[in-house]
């Protein structure tokens, strides 16, 4: 992720749950098969095989764009050659290439009103910006919603914004979005600065100057970190392509462009006289998701996406790999199985009403680059023709806080769109497994902020139904002690079976899931 049953409870369960129908099925010849038999292929030790070899050093812990990520999208191919399941594009390429670029850390500065600004000395920019510019539009937060907008009534197109971190209060502290003292996703920093920057630039604004007072020192480790590393910041090229800035300032800066910043709410122009001069140089970085697919039988054009991401965080300056075995070895060697599964079905003559397609994402530890580069700029399918996306991100280990049965999941995001789509899941999950599945994450008020933190995401902001699967952080996240002889083989089978069984449902039933509700 980005900063069990066992088989004879399983047969009983679905024995006892055999009156209760999850999907509704004209073809007699499916309705009559149990998919269990072919979750049943989904073994402990063939998923202890796969990740024993995708998590090992030889893997050099698939960083983005070196060597080890080569060998682990050569060998998820190679399964699924060896499995007879094609890829997804119709040149037969498995590979769909993600060209990246890394930022370096930019020199130069900025000038306001004949003052003189190095970068990383109160204004901090991760890539370059240029320009002369004689004033400022100020919109207070940077917001709008429905009901609300900081840029009613302004003209930003070719200007800079300036604009403020938080959201408007009412004078008697409560908060203006929700009308209570609850506060909205526009509170949140991690979530709300790409959506603050994303509706600047949709308004044609050339670049933003950002005043975040509480998280400052939070961007300047990180500017300290790539300046000290001499490393950079990796994203995708395409994002890269127009002029768009976003730089970070101080309180310093932000009152020496607007006096009393935190006081004043009211959007207005800021005449100033300001002037950019920041250069950067970018490195070209070759990466690349694996897509397959099985086609479906009735509605081939409809798709159920099953999604994992191939890559992890590589090796330390110090030589120690980071094998990533439960991030995200345990959801790739899952998916493999559960292809597997799949193909199965299909040679005995049971293959999906709808297709599946299996999607292996690079670069998720470096901002969810792979899968937003499939889902903004080249989907092999139609968004409007995805039925829902299943990911898997780590579901090979026991989050030491939870308390409880060893048997769970955390499931994260199913009734966020669907209402269908978590119901139909909870009873996969009753007639079949019975696995405890555990919504301790999905809660809107959560810090860990988990739904906006894995691939799936990317589907979900299309207004795509998605369910994250994931087993909770633990002591070797993100470290060197995260290897497959710590994984829990038996709940990696169990709870692998189960995306299996979800994604069978959503496959054979007549009529996609309905999207009920709409997309934060």
């Amino acid at each position: 992720m980005k900063r069990i049953l066992f088989v004879a409870l399983g047969l009983t369960m679905a024995c006892n749950s055999s009156q209760k129908t999850v999907t509704k099925q004209t073809d007699q010849k499916l309705a009559n098969v149990d998919p269990f038999t072919y979750a049943e292929t989904i073994t402990e030790s063939e998923l202890k095989d796969h990740l024993y070899i995708y998590a090992s050093d030889e893997f050099e812990g698939r960083d983005t764009g070196k060597p080890g990520q080569k060998m682990a999208v050569e060998y998820i191919r190679a399964e699924y050659v060896k499995l007879g399941i094609p890829a997804a594009k119709a040149d037969g390429d498995y590979f769909q290439d993600v060209p990246l670029s890394i930022n370096k850390l930019p020199i130069g500065g900025i000038t306001i009103n004949g003052k003189d600004y190095r970068n990383g000395e109160g204004v901090l920019s991760f890539s370059s910006a240029s320009g002369k510019y004689d004033n400022l539009v100020y919109v207070s937060n940077g917001i709008e919603e429905e009901n609300y907008s900081d840029y009613a009534g302004l003209d930003v197109k070719g200007k800079i914004v300036l604009m403020k971190a938080g959201e408007p209060v009412n004078a008697d502290g409560t908060y203006t979005l929700s009308g209570n003292d609850e506060k909205s996703v526009w509170s949140n920093m991690s979530e709300s600065i790409g959506k603050r920057m994303e509706l600047a630039e949709a308004k044609g604004a050339l670049g933003v100057l950002y005043f975040d007072g509480d998280n400052y020192n939070r961007f300047k480790n990180r500017f300290n970190y790539m300046q000290t590393n001499d490393s950079g910041r990796m994203g995708l090229k395409a994002d890269d392509a127009g002029d768009f800035f976003n730089l970070i300032i101080d309180a310093t800066i932000a009152n020496a462009l607007l006096p009393n910043i935190l006081e004043e709410n009211k959007s207005k122009s800021v005449p100033t006289q300001l002037e950019l001069n920041i250069e950067s140089d970018n490195e070209e970085i070759h990466s690349e998701n694996v897509v397959a697919f099985i086609k479906g039988s009735e509605k081939p054009n409809e798709y159920i996406i099953i999604s994992s991401h191939l890559d992890h965080v590589g090796v330390n300056k110090e030589g120690e790999i980071f094998n990533g075995a439960d991030d995200d070895g345990s959801g790739t060697v899952g998916m493999l199985e559960i292809a597997q599964a799949f193909k199965a079905a299909a040679d005995a003559g049971h293959g999906p009403k709808r297709s599946i397609v299996f999607l292996h994402v690079t670069a998720e530890e470096k901002g969810l680059l792979g899968s937003k580069f499939y889902a903004d700029y080249d989907p092999i399918f139609p968004l409007a023709n995805t039925v829902a996306n299943l990911n898997i991100d780590m579901i090979g280990r026991i989050d030491p806080n939870r308390k409880g049965d060893r048997n769970y999941i955390y499931l994260i995001g199913s009734d966020k769109l669907s209402t269908e789509l978590h119901d139909l899941s909870e009873e996969v999950n009753q007639k079949y497994m019975n696995i405890e599945l555990d919504y301790t994450y999905n809660d809107e008020n959560d810090p860990n902020r988990f739904y906006y933190r894995s691939d799936h995401y990317n589907f979900a902001k299309n207004n795509i139904p998605i369910i994250f699967y994931f087993n909770g952080t633990h002591e070797d996240y993100h470290l060197p002690g995260d290897t497959p002889d710590k994984i829990n083989y038996d709940l990696l089978e169990n709870r692998s079976r189960l995306v299996f069984l979800t994604a069978w449902e959503l496959a054979n039933r007549d009529a996609r899931i309905i999207v009920d509700k709409v997309a934060k």
